[in-house]
């Protein structure tokens, strides 16, 4: 990878696939140097070629701290002004006492564990120069009740502490958000949706009635890295397609569809499907 002064640096962790890669590929696309931080060596390596970016292994669960491997990227890369916490895994949605308490276990650290160790190292020598920024993915399911019991406990957290390291470093210069995706058209979310995991209904649960797109979420991380942020630190913003505001309304015969005023049809609303951005249709489908 060529070197270039002017250029910034992202260092973004679980880019291999999913979000992470669409936040890696727009990331590059807005004139970043990026780093690809993955267990997947094969296809974070494709994505670090692709993007004329440096790609090292990365298994949160296997770290107890990424101290060294941060100063190894800025010592080979260059200084790291910004990071992507994006890297995690899926849970089954499993009663209580049929969820291993080693999947509980390593759902948790890869994380909250993975996102704290993320944050800590590079975080802190960003503090150390007086300036950088973090965005940390959490997600819907940290906002309201769900069957996953470690995954939704987990993503909670990543908000509290976001809003926390956010307080640390603000004087320093260094800014620390999050965003909550909501169902986003990753492959893995396609699986879950294949083997019945997942309500067939997510399309039409949100106002929108859609799935969020992949680039949608990275849209919204490379915002919050931005200059254009600047006053920004410490929130958590949602980008679910009107998910959170819209979910409930079940309870009350679902959404109307646009002509239907207050009349109420046999047994449920209609719904409609919407069909998301055109500039969408490229996303990238993947992890978390």
């Amino acid at each position: 990878m060529e070197r270039n002064s002017q250029q910034r640096t992202l260092a973004i962790t679980g880019a291999a696939n999913g979000i992470g890669e669409a936040c890696a590929r727009l990331a590059h696309a807005q004139g970043w140097r990026v780093v690809i931080l993955d267990r997947e060596a094969e296809a974070g390596q494709k994505v670090a070629d692709e993007l004329n970016g440096a790609f090292y292994p990365l298994d949160l669960l296997q770290v107890d701290e990424l101290r060294t491997l941060a100063a190894r990227i800025e010592g080979e890369v260059g200084q790291v002004h910004g990071v992507i916490n994006s890297a995690g895994i899926s849970q089954p949605t499993v009663a209580p006492d049929e969820l291993p308490l080693e999947i509980w276990d390593a759902v948790q650290q890869t994380h909250l564990r993975g996102t704290y160790l993320s944050c800590a190292a590079f975080g802190t020598a960003m503090a150390k120069r007086g300036g950088g920024s973090i965005v940390n993915i959490s997600s819907v399911a940290g906002m309201r009740s769900s069957p996953l019991y470690s995954y939704g406990p987990a993503k909670a957290a990543i908000i509290s502490m976001t809003a926390c390291l956010a307080a640390e470093w603000g004087g320093d210069g260094v800014r620390v958000n999050c965003v909550s995706p909501g169902f986003t058209r990753t492959a893995r979310v396609e699986r879950r949706l294949e083997l019945g995991d997942r309500d067939p209904n997510v399309y039409s649960n949100s106002a929108m009635g859609r799935m969020v797109e992949p680039n949608e979420v990275a849209d919204a991380c490379l915002f919050l890295l931005s200059d254009n942020a600047s006053a920004i630190t410490g929130i958590n913003l949602p980008v679910d397609c009107g998910w959170l505001v819209s979910s409930s309304w079940d309870n009350f015969g679902g959404k109307r569809s646009a002509g239907e005023g207050n009349a109420v049809l046999a047994g449920k609303r209609t719904r409609r499907k919407a069909a998301p951005p055109a500039y969408a249709s490229g996303s990238v489908p993947g992890n978390d």
